[in-house]
C-alpha cells in the first residue's frame, strides 16, 4: 500500500514555503492537512482561496457545514479540525456531536442548513424537494445555497484527500458517534 508523509517546510515549492511560513505565524502551526496540500504546487494556494472566499454565511453557519459533511463522508481528521474550530466560534463539545448527526435542536435556522447539507452530501448533490424547501423557509436565500454547495465541496476535496493519504490528525481526536445516531 501506498503510504503518504506529510511533506515538511523544506520538502515544498518556495510558493508553497512562504504559504507554510504564513500558517506557521497565523495558526502557530502547519495543520497536516494543509501540508499534504503543498504535495503539488498549486494545490494548497487554490484550496485556501476557496476556504478564505468572500461568502454570504456566516462563519457557525460555514462550521455547521463542515461538520455534517465530514461526518457523512467519515473524516475524523475533519470532524477533529472542525471540532476545535466549532469550539473556537461558541459551539459548546455536546451541541458539536449534535451538529454531526444532521439535527440541530438548539437553532431552527441551523438545524435546517445542517438537514440540507446531510441530505445534498448523502444525495450526492440531488436533495429531496422538501430539503431545499425547509432551507429556504428557514430563512436561507439562493444566494445562500451557492455559498452552501461552495462550502460543501470544499469540505468533501479535504475530506478526500485524507480518506486517499491518511496522514496524521493533528489535532485533537474527534469522539466517534454511535452509528446509529448518524
Amino acid at each position: 500500500m501506498t503510504h503518504f508523509n506529510v511533506p515538511t517546510r523544506d520538502q515544498v515549492s518556495a510558493n508553497n514555503q512562504a504559504i507554510f511560513d504564513n500558517l506557521q505565524k497565523n495558526l502557530g502551526f502547519v495543520p497536516n492537512l494543509y501540508a499534504t496540500f503543498a504535495l503539488n504546487e498549486t494545490a494548497l494556494a487554490d484550496y485556501l482561496a476557496l476556504q478564505n472566499r468572500k461568502s454570504t454565511l456566516r462563519a457557525k453557519e460555514r462550521e455547521v457545514i463542515n461538520l455534517v459533511v465530514s461526518q457523512v463522508n467519515e473524516c475524523l481528521y475533519c470532524l477533529s479540525a472542525h471540532t476545535a474550530l466549532g469550539k473556537m466560534h461558541g459551539f459548546s463539545e455536546d451541541q458539536i456531536l449534535e451538529i454531526r448527526t444532521g439535527e440541530v435542536t438548539f437553532d431552527a435556522k441551523l438545524d435546517a442548513l445542517a438537514k440540507f447539507a446531510k441530505d445534498l452530501t448523502i444525495k450526492r448533490g440531488k436533495p429531496s424537494p422538501e430539503s431545499i424547501e425547509r432551507l429556504l423557509a428557514a430563512g436561507y436565500t439562493q444566494a445562500n445555497v451557492v455559498d452552501i454547495i461552495i462550502v460543501i465541496g470544499d469540505k468533501i476535496i479535504s475530506n478526500f484527500l485524507h480518506g486517499v493519504t491518511q496522514i496524521p490528525i493533528d489535532f485533537p481526536v474527534a469522539v466517534e458517534l454511535d452509528a446509529a445516531l448518524v
